[in-house]
C-alpha cells in the first residue's frame, strides 16, 4: 500500500476524453463492427469495457456487446495471493468464436493478468482476433505482452503504486500514483 499521499495523475475530464480518444481509435482499427465484442478484466476492467462500448455505440451506431472476465483460477500466483481466493462470475453472453476480441484492463504492469485474461478467453472457443486496451500502461513487463490500445504511459518505478478509481465502484473518477510503503 502506498505510505505517502498519492498524486492525481489522471482526473474525472482527462479519463472521460482519454476513453473517447480510444474509442476513436478502436473504429479505425475495426471497420468492421459486426464481430467486436469488449471483454472487460474484473475488476475496474468491467466498466471501462462499459464506458468504451458505450462511446463506440455514439460515435459509429451499432451496439458491442460487454463481458465480463474473472481471471482468479488463471494467475500464476494464486497460492501466493490467499488460501481461499475469491471467485466471481465470468459473464460473458456471446459465443467468442470467429469474434475479435478487446480485453479491457485499468492498468497494464507486468502483463502477467493479460496472460491469464488469454487463458480464460481461449478456454471459451477461438476468437479471430484478440487485441488489449489498458486505461495506464506504467511499464516493468516480465512477459512479451503490449497494449493496442493505450490512455496514458505512465512511466513508473518498483517503488510506485498506480490506482485506478473508477465513479461505478469508487464513487470517483481518477488515477493516482504514490510510492509504496517499504517493509523494514
Amino acid at each position: 500500500m502506498p505510505s505517502a499521499p498519492m498524486s492525481v495523475v489522471m482526473n474525472k475530464e482527462k479519463i472521460s476524453r482519454t476513453l473517447s480518444r480510444m474509442a476513436h481509435e478502436i473504429l479505425e482499427r475495426n471497420p468492421d463492427l459486426a464481430d467486436l465484442a469488449l471483454v472487460g478484466i474484473r475488476t475496474r476492467g468491467v466498466p471501462l469495457a462499459r464506458r468504451l462500448a458505450q462511446r463506440i455505440e455514439q460515435f459509429d451506431g451499432p451496439k458491442v456487446p460487454v463481458g465480463v472476465l474473472d481471471i482468479t483460477l488463471y494467475r500464476d500466483d494464486l497460492t501466493a495471493i490467499s488460501d481461499h481466493p475469491i471467485l466471481r462470475k465470468t459473464e460473458i453472453p456471446f459465443s467468442v468464436d470467429g469474434c475479435n476480441i478487446i480485453l479491457v484492463d485499468d492498468v497494464l504492469y507486468t502483463g502477467r493478468t493479460v496472460r491469464a485474461a488469454l487463458d480464460g478467453i481461449i478456454d471459451l472457443g477461438r476468437p479471430r482476433r484478440i487485441q488489449l486496451a489498458a486505461l495506464v500502461d506504467r511499464g516493468h513487463r516480465e512477459l512479451p505482452i503490449r497494449a493496442d490500445y493505450i490512455g496514458k504511459n505512465l512511466p513508473t518505478s518498483a517503488d510506485d503504486f498506480v490506482q485506478v478509481l473508477l465513479e461505478d465502484q469508487d464513487g470517483v473518477d481518477e488515477v493516482r500514483i504514490g510510492k509504496l510503503e517499504r517493509i523494514k
